[in-house]
């Protein structure tokens, strides 16, 4: 049976100020009508049934999740008492799975990943799962063909195209994972054609991830299994507390893909982006005739180039401006160079350093 694993325990500081502890951009409508992990939830629902959905989180987030999906029973939500990056997360799910379906195969993505043409990702999943079933210890990932040679996102390397029946898109063999590059190394993969940006969407047997841990990360797994064997009983969060503290984070790339050997990937026919910033939007939501991309009320005189984005009928007015990102929140305003967005990560620890919490 299928199961869908959803990560949504990020703080997306990059989106600071809309993005904050209580409320990151998970949660946040930030393209489309909708949250983040609402779209994702509901692009999944004709694939999974709510039983069959686990959301994984951080403990203070379950309650503002939960509002928002309804339709999800409680044990579909997890809370981690700490941030252990994907490794541990994606581990934990696995078991939790598996506990009722041995034979479990596994979903796996992000919460916060826009992804347009709902019907091609999902008869892409159906392809995905197919190939597990037909070959059990195989890893499915989906790479995306580049439009420009981005440093932000981690690269696939394809090897010889995999025969499947019914495909919906090509698949591939992996040769290797790539870590972010810089500009240089960024177009020589673009230009040679056989690099593909990392969604960080798999799908696989529970058991064939559980395995991999066990061989390479056995004393996380440990820490993971004591708190499963408490799972249900009086004593589940104080082991969970106990145990999740214990491990050491690790991602589930560095864990298990870069040493894994029998992977393959579909060439995703979705567009997506993971929303990774600000300029995001202006690849989502379009530009001006000036090169603007624009949420909110504004008036802009001899503007440039620059994202803004209000909130609450809030009027911004900017004059003589390029290159820059705006943006309004009711206790908090951002006018940031967007060539220095990355710089963004250290507002939030600066505003951790002088006490400032009731802006994080």
């Amino acid at each position: 049976m299928l199961h869908a694993i959803i990560m949504a325990g990020g703080t997306g500081t990059r989106f600071w100020p809309a993005s904050r502890s209580a409320t990151p951009k998970q949660l946040l409508q930030l393209v489309g009508q909708s949250t983040m992990i609402r779209q994702t939830v509901d692009r999944l629902s004709e694939l999974v049934a709510p039983a069959q959905t686990l959301i994984v989180t951080n403990q203070r987030l379950i309650d503002p999740i939960s509002s928002q999906l309804p339709e999800l029973p409680a044990a579909s939500l997890v809370g981690e008492p700490c941030k252990r990056d994907t490794a541990p997360c994606i581990g934990l799910a696995a078991l939790l799975v598996s506990q009722d379906d041995p034979d479990a195969t596994m979903a796996v993505m992000p919460a916060d990943h826009v992804i347009l043409a709902t019907d091609k990702f999902q008869a892409s999943m159906r392809q995905a799962e197919a190939m597990v079933q037909a070959n059990p210890q195989q890893i499915i990932t989906f790479g995306i063909r580049p439009s420009y040679p981005a440093e932000i996102f981690g690269y696939i390397q394809r090897d010889a195209e995999l025969a499947v029946a019914e495909a919906v898109a090509p698949s591939y063999k992996v040769k290797q994972f790539r870590e972010k590059p810089d500009a240089a190394t960024a177009t020589q993969y673009l230009e040679s054609g056989d690099y593909f940006w990392n969604s960080g969407i798999f799908v696989w047997r529970a058991k064939t991830i559980l395995d991999a841990l066990a061989e390479r990360q056995p004393v996380m797994l440990a820490h993971l299994e004591k708190i499963v064997a408490a799972w249900g009983t009086d004593q589940q969060e104080q082991v969970f507390t106990a145990e999740f503290t214990a491990i050491d984070g690790i991602s589930i790339d560095y864990a298990v893909m870069e040493h894994a050997t029998d992977v393959a990937m579909i060439e995703a026919p979705f567009d997506w982006d993971d929303l990774g910033g600000w300029q995001s939007l202006a690849r989502l939501a379009g530009t001006d005739d000036n090169g603007n991309t624009i949420i909110g009320k504004h008036l802009g005189l001899n503007t440039e180039d620059s994202i803004v984005r209000s909130s609450d009928d809030h009027l911004i007015v900017t004059l003589g401006m390029k290159d820059c990102i705006v943006v309004h929140t009711p206790d908090a305003t951002l006018v940031a160079n967007k060539n220095d967005e990355e710089s963004i990560r250290k507002i939030v620890k600066e505003l951790e350093a002088r006490g400032w919490d009731e802006h994080l």
